[in-house]
């Protein structure tokens, strides 16, 4: 028995006992979709083109993932009687008060320097004392606010020892205006912004001659992307390394493109790119072989969500137009949609229907 007989061995198709067991379970037209899958795949497919499992951890053949293994699965918390859904459950009013009156009963009235109360633990104890809170009052009527319009509700605690006096309420920050332009061009909050993953590749100190004399400044050249299939590259130059910096990062976020990725991966096939005299190859690869390039375009790929590329550059290797070219050959990758509907042809991905299949 040669090694595919050995493996397709594994893959009988379901007994009559079996079937009457998932029977019980399912309903007929599930039943139907199940005998029409086990129909649909063959045995000598899984076998020739399936990924076969040997470690320790595989999962069985009939497992439906019903139990618990305590090796492979993460230990599940123990549900509440009260809430079989193990749900977070706000605290009473009861508990809330419980909780309170335990934290302070915990805290050293005293200061352990003078011996004399905490003027902040005094204030605090009259707060609570005070009939006119939700603590203790009984009485409805109890809850009627009587004090001046001026008095503050709570007392105003500050640090011992600190004797200015601090304002509650928080300063407004000033936006940047800057910021609001590009979330307003770009339609990003502040906070997608800030996840953005942005870092400067290139920084240099440039001079131009003028009759004047000679006039220096800064540039930066930036990629930005989101780690999700997006990418972007800017340039700026200033007068003030602070103004470079800012004019690439708000470039590269503005200019940011969805980037083609195979299997939220790698690149589709092999792509060229060239600008000046840099000219560069980007190749797919296979799950595991992670980012074999050089930094420039290990920070481009990782900035865009691509885990699994191999790069070559052929001619220059400046750095500016390497970040360049490599941006232009991600861009122009063909997709195979785009490859079948050129050749009037329909696109087919036999790979995704076999549930172990190989990845490449």
């Amino acid at each position: 028995m040669g090694l595919i007989e050995e493996r397709m061995a594994r893959f009988q198709p379901y007994t009559e006992q079996e079937k009457a067991t998932l029977a019980a379970k399912y309903t007929p037209e599930q039943m139907e979709a199940i005998e029409a899958g086990e129909a649909s795949i063959s045995a000598q497919d899984l076998a020739t083109q399936g990924a076969m499992r040997d470690d320790e951890h595989k999962l069985p053949y009939l497992s439906d993932l019903s139990t618990i293994d305590p090796v492979i699965d993460h230990p599940v918390a123990p549900r509440s009687r009260l809430d079989p859904q193990n749900r977070p459950r706000p605290k009473s009013e009861h508990e809330i008060s419980t909780s309170l009156n335990t934290f302070l009963g915990n805290i050293d009235a005293n200061d352990p320097t003078t011996g004399q109360p905490r003027d902040a633990v005094v204030e605090l104890q009259k707060f609570l004392s005070d009939p006119r809170n939700l603590f203790n009052a009984d009485d409805p009527q109890a809850l009627i606010d009587e004090r001046p319009p001026n008095e503050p509700l709570l007392p105003k605690l500050t640090p011992e020892g600190d004797t200015s006096s601090r304002s509650t309420k928080p300063e407004a920050e000033e936006e940047d205006p800057h910021m609001v332009r590009l979330m307003q061009q770009t339609g990003l909050t502040k906070q997608q912004i800030r996840r953005l993953r942005v870092k400067a590749l290139v920084s240099r100190r440039v001079t131009n001659q003028t009759r004047m004399g000679k006039i220096s400044s800064s540039y930066y050249l930036t990629v930005a992307g989101d780690g999700k299939g997006s990418l972007g590259i800017g340039e700026g130059k200033a007068a003030q390394d602070a103004d470079a910096r800012r004019q690439a990062m708000m470039g590269a976020v503005r200019n940011m493109k969805p980037i083609p990725r195979y299997e939220e991966r790698t690149i589709f096939g092999e792509v060229l790119g060239k600008v000046g005299a840099v000219e560069l190859r980007l190749s797919s690869r296979p799950p595991g072989f992670g980012l074999r390039c050089q930094h420039l375009i290990f920070e481009m790929a990782r900035a865009a969500g691509i885990g699994d590329l191999s790069a070559k550059v052929l001619r220059s290797r400046n750095k500016m137009n390497v970040c360049k070219a490599t941006f232009q050959a991600l861009m122009r990758q063909r997709l195979p949609e785009d490859i079948a509907r050129a050749r009037g042809r329909k696109l087919v991905d036999v790979r995704k229907v076999y549930y172990g299949g190989k990845t490449h």
